[in-house]
């Protein structure tokens, strides 16, 4: 009874971790820039991944398995947002900036550090 109910949710949950992985493809096909099309890559593709390594999680009945697939969720919910910021990072600092899109510049504004409140 309950290794069926855990395939049932085992069987939900790749459905719904394959549509978010869907919606961060289309994404990335869709959307205009390379901001936009970050932030759909490294949210719907996160969630979706983490969603599917569950869903191996619940369905596998092995707790090596199991243990693996928990971890391997944890370090893609961990380390996706750190590059997808990272890569942002890199290509505001390269020049790439979108004027149709971005209204308003928070990283070109002048820093407050510590040189500049000296002064």
């Amino acid at each position: 009874m309950i290794s069926l109910l855990l395939t049932g949710l085992g069987c939900i949950l790749l459905v719904l971790g394959s549509c978010f992985a869907l919606l961060g493809a289309i994404g990335v096909l869709r959307l205009p820039d390379l901001y936009t099309r970050m932030h759909a890559a490294s949210k719907a593709g996160a969630v979706g991944g983490g969603m599917i390594l569950l869903a191996v999680a619940l369905v596998s009945f092995d707790a090596s398995i199991a243990l693996r697939a928990v971890i391997g969720a944890v370090f893609l919910l961990l380390t996706t947002p750190v590059s997808a910021h990272l890569l942002a990072r890199v290509s505001h600092r390269g020049g790439y900036h979108t004027q149709t899109i971005m209204f308003i510049d928070e990283l070109g504004a002048p820093s407050t550090s510590k040189e500049s409140v000296e002064q």
